[in-house]
């Protein structure tokens, strides 16, 4: 559980706000997404994160100390067994995202969005384009080492045959003399 923070809290203690997040995560994990204040989410937000990566690991360890946070056995094993496996193995971190929307009417509390991320990773255009120009770039350095190669194997042949025929040459003027 992230550290209660100094000032005002989401609930009137810090244990009334662990587990106010507690709950709100656990309901994430059941639902995939839910709707919350901002400030909520934002609180959430990085112990989300730190239980999914816990979730990631499956070891007997992370799951009895996510089970400290989220009590629910159902909800516990669809984050380990559903949720964990979903998410992309390249992914190193971002498994939440937070989408604003309309503010709540009578309060005009700002509201989101906080969602479970699950689908592929997808690199930017600029990277992507980067990766395949540097591709091209490779393999055409390889065809050009590979002729390079084969023009030092075929002129190496050709100067040892051409010794060969020069040591051949002296040999014949050698008998002849």
């Amino acid at each position: 559980m992230p550290k209660p923070t100094k000032g005002a809290r989401l609930g009137g203690s810090p244990a009334h706000e662990k587990l106010m997040l507690a709950n709100l995560a656990r309901d994430l994990f059941e639902h995939g997404q839910i709707k919350t204040t901002v400030a909520k989410a934002r609180r959430l937000q990085p112990l989300a994160e730190k239980l999914i990566t816990k979730a990631r690991r499956g070891d007997l360890h992370a799951r009895r100390t996510v089970a400290k946070t989220i009590t629910d056995k159902d909800v516990l094993y669809q984050l380990f067994d559903v949720i964990a496996p979903s998410i992309d193995p390249e992914r190193q971190g971002g498994y939440t995202r937070i989408v604003n929307v309309a503010p709540r009417r009578g309060d005009n509390a700002p509201m989101c969005i906080i969602s479970l991320v699950t689908e592929k990773l997808e690199k930017k255009a600029v990277v992507a384009d980067a990766e395949k120009t540097a591709a091209k770039a490779a393999a055409e350095d390889d065809k050009a080492e590979s002729a390079e190669s084969v023009e030092s194997a075929e002129s190496t042949e050709s100067a040892e045959s051409a010794q060969s025929a020069e040591d051949v040459a002296e040999e014949t003027s050698a008998k002849d003399k």
